[in-house]
């Protein structure tokens, strides 16, 4: 796979095109590339190119458009992870993993029972965007996916975004009408879906019933507990495999 770098403002009508500072940099002092060398740049929504750098000059690099990269197909359901927010190399993992399978956007929540202060989440989207775009230049998907500003479970209930969303419970907790995988597999996948995924700590009670009452379905992967950091590539790549099926 050709390097790959992120151009958000690229125009397939212009010849030669400049890398963003950062991109720019990345190329020239931290892979050392020269002019000449063959790389690929996206813009994140589904354009991408095959590339040749044109020119280097300390932290700004042009390079000459070639021929349209045919794009990777997304996944037939575009899917939101509605995370709370996990310890900090945990959450990096979720947020690369779920990048990696091919989530639409992340929504990282404080729950009741986040371990993480608040004042430090809320200064970390950067940081997760980030890393989702390192997953996204590894993994070869052409679209980046949206990490959103970090808001409180509660408000996100709030929202009424609860249309297809489904609710992670873990095992031990006994809901009625909780939906296994084989029923999603029996079911005509929806065009959207958000999967609702909580902390080291799970769901306290009140939290799962307000999602719950807000239209959430209550979800089971069945009777094995998971790590956290585990739970969310686990449950977003189940439910996107069968859904793809």
């Amino acid at each position: 796979m050709l390097p790959r770098f992120l151009v958000p403002d690229l125009d397939a009508g212009r010849a030669d095109v400049a890398l963003p500072r950062d991109e720019a940099h990345h190329l020239s002092r931290v892979l050392r590339m020269k002019a000449g060398d063959e790389i690929a740049v996206f813009d994140g929504r589904g354009l991408e190119y095959r590339a040749r750098v044109a020119s280097i000059a300390r932290d700004a690099v042009t390079v000459s458009l070639q021929d349209p990269l045919p794009p990777v197909p997304s996944p037939a359901v575009r899917l939101t992870l509605v995370q709370a927010i996990l310890k900090t190399d945990a959450m990096d993992e979720a947020v690369r993993d779920a990048t990696m399978i091919g989530v639409e956007s992340i929504q990282p929540v404080l729950s009741e029972r986040t371990t993480v202060k608040a004042s430090l989440a809320g200064r970390s989207a950067e940081r997760w965007r980030r890393v989702a775009l390192a997953s996204t230049k590894q993994c070869g998907r052409s679209r980046l996916p949206t990490v959103h500003e970090v808001t409180s479970f509660e408000e996100w209930v709030g929202r009424g975004d609860s249309d297809s969303a489904f609710i992670l419970l873990e095992p031990s907790a006994a809901v009625p009408d909780t939906v296994r995988i084989r029923d999603l597999a029996r079911a005509a996948a929806p065009a959207r879906a958000t999967l609702v995924v909580g902390p080291e700590g799970g769901w306290t009670p009140e939290e799962r019933d307000r999602a719950i009452r807000a239209g959430c379905r209550p979800l089971s992967l069945g009777r094995l507990t998971l790590r956290a950091d585990a739970v969310p590539l686990a449950a977003a790549a189940t439910l996107l495999a069968v859904w793809e099926e």
